[in-house]
């Protein structure tokens, strides 16, 4: 990525950014990359660059179509239960087969490509959590340069929770995992968590500049990002910065966050001659990198196993509260990351319970004494039951 973009460029690149109107941001974005000096270290950020303005006139395009009467594409879902799982992978390796048997969503299931066109929900209940998985129309090569609707399906990866990517082991699964995780890697949506990683979450004007850093700068200070993100008019902002990570990771974030999902691997049709051969090549190509589901989707083979890896690769946990009256605890738990303790469970409650707090008992298998009075940093665990108390 550039270091040196001329000061003009990034004007106008703040310019684009603030943009609501996909016209004028599309128009903006002609004109930043008219700026933009083409050598070597700028490359990858015009690519960066067309692919959002190819998502920009896809947008424009589906909005005329609307205005005709011809409808339009309905790719954003609303996200419901404990998490929204993505289910990502190539034309016909089984995803409506899989969405029908583990979930109540209506779904046509056809042998023939490229059936699915929109994305469908549908609701996976692993004991008392429940997971929205949404099938995604298919991936294919060239799908981030904009190709069918790939643009619109790697968006959909990009704002759920986690991912199943989904391979057909009666084909060449390393091929088909393969595809899919360099297609998401070009734009930036990566399933291993990198080495450094850069948020930038924008806030209302007056907010100031925060930058959060977990990690450290490898080859710069705060007030070289301060001024980077400056110049850039990145004025009011949060800005998140995990691992080892350089200036040049956080003038990439700029224009296109780095997104790293938790992602589970189906394989479909174990069932089938030769897939058990196919299966430990997939396994040697993954090594301990995803955690690999091998189902059959036709016969039911391996179903049961998914609630379960997705609810282990997400990093969540189930706490159970009771009120203090009461000699019941819920049915209904609350999903909190693993780690996180009484105050957040407390926040998570109520906002009132957090300022409030006076102390909790928490009813677990693993303490000595059962219930136990705790403070708000006990941290939590799966299972637990918790009874908050008041001033």
């Amino acid at each position: 990525m550039p270091t040196n973009l001329p000061a003009e460029a990034k004007h106008k690149w703040a310019e684009a950014s603030a943009a609501k109107n996909p016209r004028e941001k599309l128009q903006l974005l002609q004109e930043f990359l008219s700026l933009v000096p083409k050598h070597k270290g700028t490359a990858k950020l015009c690519v960066q660059v067309k692919k959002q303005m190819a998502a920009l006139r896809r947008e424009i395009e589906e909005k005329k179509r609307k205005k005709a009467g011809k409808g339009g594409s309905k790719f954003f879902v609303e996200k419901e239960g404990a998490a929204q799982i993505a289910l990502i992978g190539l034309t016909n390796v089984g995803k409506s087969s899989l969405l029908a048997a583990i979930t109540n969503a209506k779904v046509e299931v056809s042998s023939n490509p490229y059936t699915t066109r929109e994305p469908i929900p549908g609701m996976l209940a692993h004991q008392d959590v429940q997971f929205q998985i949404v099938e995604a129309p298919a991936l294919m090569e060239g799908s981030a340069d904009g190709r069918a609707w790939g643009l619109q399906t790697l968006a959909l990866a990009r704002n759920a929770d986690c991912l199943i990517l989904m391979v057909d082991l009666s084909q060449d699964p390393v091929e088909q995992l393969s595809l899919v995780l360099g297609e998401m890697e070009k734009v930036r949506i990566l399933v291993s968590k990198p080495r450094a990683r850069v948020e930038i979450e924008r806030k209302f004007m007056g907010a100031g500049l925060r930058i959060i850093l977990i990690g450290r700068f490898v080859d710069c200070t705060i007030r070289d990002v301060e001024e980077l993100l400056r110049s850039y008019r990145v004025m009011d902002a949060v800005v998140k910065i995990y691992g080892d990570a350089t200036l040049d990771e956080v003038e990439e974030a700029v224009f296109e966050n780095t997104v790293y999902k938790p992602a589970v691997t189906v394989a479909n049709k174990i069932d089938l001659e030769g897939s058990e051969t196919n299966l430990k090549r997939l396994e040697a190509y993954v090594g301990n990198k995803l955690p690999i589901v091998a189902v059959s989707c036709e016969k039911g083979y391996g179903l049961e196993k998914l609630g379960e890896a997705l609810f282990k690769t997400l990093g969540i946990m189930r706490v159970y509260t009771k009120e203090p009256s009461e000699r019941e605890f819920s049915k209904k738990p609350f999903i909190l990351r693993k780690g996180a303790t009484v105050h957040d469970l407390a926040k998570n409650i109520h906002s009132d319970f957090s300022e409030n707090f006076s102390f909790a008992k928490v009813w677990a298998k693993r303490l000595v004494f059962s219930p136990q009075k705790v403070g708000s940093a006990f941290v939590l665990e799966d299972g637990d039951i918790v009874e908050v108390h008041m001033r």
